[in-house]
Order: C-alpha cells, then sequence, then structure tokens
C-alpha cells in the first residue's frame, strides 16, 4: 500500500503542476473566493480520481501479463513523448497550459454569466475542472497505476496530490503562475514516467 500510495502522490504532483486544470484553479481564484474555488477544484479532481481507480479494477480482470507489459508501454511512451515535447519548447517557452485555461474560462462565464452565489461558484470550478481533466494523460495513468497497485493506496496518494496541486493554485498561485517554467515540469514529468516505467519492469525481473 505505502508503494501505490507514493506512486500516486509522486505521478500526480508532478504532472499536474502547471497542467491546465492547475491554471482554471489560479484563475478561478483570482475572481472569486479561494476557499470555493478550491473546494470545487479538489472535489473535481478527487471524483476523477476515484472513477479512474474504479476503471482500473476492472482493468485488473485482465490477465496480469497484459496488465504488466501494458503499464509499462503507457509509462514508456508518456515519459517519451513528455521528453520530446520538452526538447521543442524554447528555454522560455509561454506557459500554454495558462492560456488553455484562459480561454474555458471565459468561455465558461460567457456562457453562464456566473453570479456570486457560493452554490454557482462550486459548481464553476467542479465541472471545468472535471471536464478538463477528462481523457488527460494522468487519468490515463491513474487507471494504469490501479490496475497493477493497491488501489486504496493509489486513490489516497493521486488525492493528497491534487490538494497539494490544488491549495498552491488557489493560495500562491497568482504569484508564481509567471515564473513555472513549462519546459522544465514537462521535462520531470517525462523522467517520472520513465521511472515508473523502469520499475514496472524491474518487478517483472
Amino acid at each position: 500500500m505505502l508503494t501505490a500510495f507514493t506512486a500516486g502522490l509522486l505521478l500526480i504532483t508532478i504532472s499536474e503542476l502547471g497542467d491546465k486544470t492547475f491554471f482554471i484553479g489560479v484563475i478561478l481564484s483570482m475572481r472569486y473566493s479561494r476557499r470555493l474555488v478550491f473546494l470545487g477544484v479538489l472535489a473535481a479532481l478527487a471524483a476523477m480520481t476515484v472513477l479512474s481507480v474504479l476503471l482500473g479494477q476492472v482493468v485488473s480482470l485482465l490477465p496480469d501479463y497484459y496488465i504488466h507489459y501494458g503499464e509499462i508501454a503507457l509509462f514508456l511512451g508518456f515519459g517519451f513523448k513528455l521528453l520530446y515535447d520538452a526538447s521543442k519548447m524554447p528555454a522560455q517557452a509561454e506557459n500554454t497550459g495558462a492560456k488553455e485555461a484562459a480561454v474555458e474560462v471565459a468561455k465558461q462565464n460567457k456562457k453562464d454569466k456566473l453570479q456570486s452565489a457560493n452554490l454557482a461558484i462550486l459548481l464553476q470550478a467542479f465541472t471545468m475542472t472535471f471536464l478538463a481533466e477528462w481523457g488527460d494523460r494522468t487519468q490515463i495513468s491513474t487507471i494504469a497505476l490501479a490496475a497493477a497497485h493497491q488501489p486504496v493506496g493509489v486513490t489516497v496518494g493521486a488525492i493528497l496530490g491534487h490538494g497539494i496541486c490544488t491549495a498552491i493554485a488557489v493560495i500562491g498561485g497568482r504569484l508564481i503562475a509567471g515564473r513555472i517554467s513549462e519546459r522544465l515540469v514537462t521535462a520531470l514529468g517525462g523522467v517520472l514516467f520513465l521511472i515508473f516505467g523502469v520499475i514496472a519492469m524491474l518487478e517483472q525481473v
């Protein structure tokens, strides 16, 4: 369980920092109550984590051989893809996650004309985050982790990781958003995925 918890925590903390959902939290917290935005964003990420772990348990019904090599392929594939993406980024690349998040927030505000009601703020934060996270690489990776490791440990670790990133986004996001290097975060994420892939390969030996 400790291994699953640690894997989930590291995977989410490094992968989500500077992601689109991170900047959704940053931008919304600049306009509305930080407490409400934190609750809405974290609730969406927690719900997505639980759903991903449940999907992982369904996948775990497959033969161990397919699960294990599927996990290795996923982690190595994501790792090399992220390192490749990082190599193509200029050292001072503009953070596309921030731009995408700003566009999503602007679209949502035009549609809903959000009022200051607490429930409306919570719903906006929840809905935007949940939809942005759907199909993201961290969701797929959480499914893979849950298929191969203890599900409770993965769930708790991943939710804690999401909580850490959400707190950073909501509390100090406006101070650090412009200082985060997308290239560095992308490269760190790639290295982390490769490490998980190598560990999975060694477990087979």
